[in-house]
């Protein structure tokens, strides 16, 4: 197909093998689980948006998590959802190169959130004195912008150069798109594709490695050298949690990038992984980084005895 008509390429997806009552009942899980997303991150958004009480560097920084959060459950279910309810796995080439730019912004926006997370702790308990001067109101918003332009211009660069590209193949052995699927049906040499990509994956999960590594390993020694026990069980409990969430993000989004460069792991596996990512940490982070935290969970609790006082 040449460049020209790349635009009004329809493509089809992997199929979701669902028939009769499965169907029903695999639309209804979906629009469940995409609601519940949609109301625990947009809970805790709005709680920190509208609470002056919030606006402090660990609080600002927590809002860009549901924010990505959202913005990542959104590129899936929504395409899904359409798939399920009308049995149909087409998708135009548009639509699965704007879905599948949007599928990476998340995931690596979901390492450099979490990276930046780690660092405020740091800083907040391992250097309490200073925490004012280092987290200012200017060093906050240089963190954020900085984050986020970095990061979406890799991204950027990285679909950039898929749009050369003539594609030869219209099928999709995967059930949503993204970049290693998307080069997978291009007829032309991408080794300078796989090149920057194993590049910025690599930047991505030794970076976020290292930090959270090195400022994780440094709270838990300075909880440790405290004389409060209390203290300590509840640092080792939040750090610890932390990292299995953290965990689980690097090694759900590294296992079906690496996937795509072999051919000793099942299919069924890669295309399991590429959409985990995408379900289960927009649920569990807003129960942990959000309604876990106490300053926010009391602020929700609040809102709600009001409004239910007020009907």
């Amino acid at each position: 197909y040449p460049n020209g008509s790349v635009v009004s390429l329809v493509l089809t997806l992997h199929s979701l093998e669902l028939s009769g009552p499965s169907i029903y009942s695999a639309f209804i899980f979906g629009l469940l689980a995409y609601l519940i997303i949609l109301l625990c991150n947009l809970t805790i958004a709005f709680t920190i948006c509208f609470n002056r009480n919030l606006h402090k560097p660990m609080y600002i920084l927590l809002l860009n998590m549901p924010i990505n959060d959202t913005m990542g459950a959104t590129s899936l279910f929504p395409q899904l959802l359409y798939s399920i309810w009308c049995e149909n796995r087409l998708i135009s080439y548009s639509a699965c190169f704007l879905q599948g730019f949007i599928v990476h912004l998340y995931g690596g926006a979901s390492h450099v959130i979490l990276t930046a997370m780690a660092y405020d702790r740091y800083i907040a308990i391992c250097s309490p004195l200073r925490y004012g001067a280092i987290m200012t109101n200017n060093n906050l918003l240089r963190i954020i912008t900085g984050m986020w332009f970095l990061h979406f211009i890799m991204i950027f660069v990285l679909f950039l150069l898929l749009l050369p590209y003539k594609i030869c193949r219209t099928y999709m052995d995967d059930l949503i798109c993204y970049n290693p699927s998307i080069m997978k049906i291009v007829c032309e040499d991408t080794r300078v594709n796989n090149i920057y990509g194993m590049c910025i994956l690599s930047f991505y999960h030794i970076v976020s490695l290292s930090v959270v590594a090195f400022t994780y390993i440094h709270i838990l020694i300075t909880c440790v050298s405290k004389k409060q026990s209390d203290a300590k069980m509840k640092a080792v409990q939040t750090c610890g949690t932390h990292l299995v969430v953290f965990l689980f993000l690097e090694f759900n989004t590294f296992f079906p990038l690496i996937a795509h460069r072999s051919e000793n792991v099942p299919a069924y596996l890669r295309r399991v992984f590429s959409i985990s990512v995408l379900v289960f940490p927009p649920i569990v982070n807003p129960l942990i980084y959000g309604f876990k935290t106490k300053e926010i969970r009391q602020k929700i609790v609040t809102c709600f005895k009001r409004k239910m006082g007020s009907v």
